[in-house]
């Protein structure tokens, strides 16, 4: 099966991938704990959320950075300091060509994925690079 036979063989969507990231911050969390998460992980950013579970916001490193570069205190912050409010969070219903166009159109690395209006994970270029050959989806090509 050719690469172009993959991607055409019907709509993929965000659900069918069989694993997101699951890393997320809640919003009280600490400055420090979330800079150290990130250093940790192998994601640039992750969605922030409420008690609820509801994203509210995102963090990349570029924003940990940020709140260091103008003298702040990280351990004195807590994620809703440093966040950026006006990040998007796509449906897991969205197609994998939605979420490709989004990625590329708005130069996102990660994209927070929700679930009626609930964070269940997010994924980066690299899974939907997968998901668009069928390689991590939960149901056969």
């Amino acid at each position: 099966m050719s690469l172009h036979s993959i991607a055409a063989a019907g709509l993929r969507t965000i659900s069918q991938i069989t694993k997101l990231h699951e890393l997320r911050f809640p919003i009280d969390h600490n400055g420090l704990a979330v800079t150290l998460e990130l250093l940790s992980s192998s994601l640039p950013g992750a969605p922030v959320v409420n008690h609820k579970g509801r994203y509210v916001g995102f963090i990349s490193e570029f924003d940990v950075l940020q709140a260091l570069e103008s003298d702040r205190e990280i351990a004195q912050l807590t994620a809703k300091d440093i966040m950026v409010h006006d990040h998007l969070a796509i449906n897991i219903s969205t197609t994998i060509k939605e979420a490709v166009q989004l990625m590329k159109t708005r130069h996102f690395l990660v994209l927070p994925v929700v679930d009626k209006e609930i964070v269940v994970g997010c994924l980066t270029r690299k899974d939907l690079l997968r998901a668009w050959l069928g390689m991590g989806l939960n149901q056969p090509i």
